[in-house]
C-alpha cells in the first residue's frame, strides 16, 4: 500500500476513499478545505466526494471535511511526529512514500527575521497525486543530441502544461542513456522534491542510474554544491527563479556542464521580459528551447527553437 492514496490516511478514514484510490491512475489532485466540500481533480474534471466514498458532480453532494478531519490526516502524514517534517511544513508542502505532495496552508507562525517557522490551525490541504510518465519525452529526446553530444535545454511552459513531467522524463533517459547519446552523470537540485518526489532522501521516482539528487536544498546553493562534490555531466533544476540561481548556472556551464532547466512564461520573449535579460544571455546558456502548452486540452511541445549556433548549415 506504500504508494497508495490510501497510506495518506489514517485507517478510521480509509473506507471514504475506496473510491478514489482504485481510480489513483486518474486523479491529479485532492483538496480537503475545513468546512467546505472535498475536490477531486481527476483527468482535468471536477469532481466532489460524496459522504458514501462516491464521486459527483454536484458541491452539493460533497463530504465536508472538518477541522479535526484535516488534522487526522496531517497526524499520519506526518508520521504523527510533526517536529520531524517541521523543516518541509514550513516550505508548506510535506513528501511522503509514493512521491506525493501534501501542501498545507493555514495560520503562519513567523520567526523575528520574517521567515515562516512553521503553521498551525492548518485548514487547507492539497494532495498532489505522483505521477511518473516514463517516455514523455521520447518526442523530444533526438533533438537533444548533436552528433551524441547532448544540447542544454530551456523548457518554457505555462502552469500545468506538463514541464515538470517531461523534464524529469529527461533526466531518467539522459542519465541511463538512450539511442542517441550514452549515459550521463546527472544532478539534480530537487528544491521542492517535485523531481524526484524524495522520501527520508530517497527517490520515489525513476531518475535513472546515473543521477545525484540533492533535495530540499535551495537552487543556487545546491548546482554549487553538487558541482564540488558530485562532479556531474548534466545539472538539472525546476522552476528558475531568482539571479542567484542564474549565477550558478552560469558557473555550471563554465564548468562544461550540460544545463536542463524549466521556467514559467509563454514564450522565449516572456521570459528575456521577466528577467530583464535579452536573447544573447540565454543563447550563451541554452542550446534549444522547448516551448509547451496545450491543443485541445492536452499538453504538447508547440515548438522548439534551437539557437543560432544549434542550427544546421543552410538554416
Amino acid at each position: 500500500m506504500e504508494n497508495t492514496i490510501l497510506q495518506l490516511f489514517p485507517s478510521g478514514h480509509r473506507a471514504l476513499w475506496q473510491r478514489v484510490d482504485r481510480e489513483q491512475g486518474a486523479i491529479q489532485e485532492i483538496r480537503l478545505r475545513a468546512g467546505q466540500p472535498v475536490i477531486i481533480h481527476r483527468k482535468g474534471e471536477e469532481l466532489f466526494l460524496t459522504d458514501s466514498g462516491e464521486l459527483s458532480r454536484k458541491p452539493s453532494e460533497g463530504h465536508r471535511a472538518t477541522g479535526r478531519e484535516l488534522s487526522q490526516v496531517l497526524e499520519h502524514i506526518c508520521h504523527y511526529s510533526p517536529y520531524a517534517f517541521e523543516e518541509e511544513l514550513r516550505q508548506g508542502f510535506v513528501t511522503v512514500a509514493g512521491g506525493h505532495r501534501v501542501g498545507v496552508a493555514g495560520q503562519a507562525v513567523m520567526e523575528a527575521d520574517g521567515r515562516v517557522r512553521t503553521f498551525k490551525n492548518i485548514s487547507y490541504l492539497n494532495i498532489r497525486v505522483s505521477h511518473q510518465m516514463k517516455g514523455a519525452a521520447d518526442g523530444v529526446l533526438p533533438g537533444m543530441y548533436r552528433q551524441g553530444r547532448l544540447c542544454s535545454a530551456l523548457i518554457v511552459s505555462p502552469p500545468g502544461c506538463g514541464k515538470t513531467t517531461l523534464l524529469r522524463d529527461l533526466i531518467r533517459q539522459i542519465s541511463d542513456g538512450n539511442a542517441y547519446g550514452q549515459g550521463m552523470t546527472v544532478g539534480v537540485v530537487d528544491e521542492r522534491s517535485e523531481l524526484a518526489g524524495s522520501f527520508l532522501g530517497k527517490p520515489q521516482n525513476d531518475m535513472g542510474m546515473r543521477t545525484d539528487v540533492l533535495d530540499g536544498c535551495p537552487k543556487d546553493i545546491g548546482m554549487l554544491l553538487l558541482l564540488r562534490a558530485m562532479a556531474p555531466q548534466v545539472i538539472a533544476i525546476d522552476e528558475l527563479g531568482g539571479e542567484g540561481e542564474l549565477r550558478a548556472l552560469g558557473q555550471a556551464a563554465a564548468c562544461g556542464c550540460r544545463i536542463l532547466a524549466t521556467v514559467h512564461g509563454e514564450d522565449r520573449r516572456d521570459v528575456e521580459y521577466r528577467f530583464g535579460l535579452g536573447a544573447e544571455f540565454w543563447e550563451r546558456l541554452f542550446d534549444i528551447f522547448l516551448i509547451l502548452g496545450k491543443e485541445e486540452g492536452r499538453c504538447v511541445v508547440k515548438r522548439a527553437e534551437q539557437t543560432a549556433a544549434e542550427k544546421p548549415t543552410g538554416d
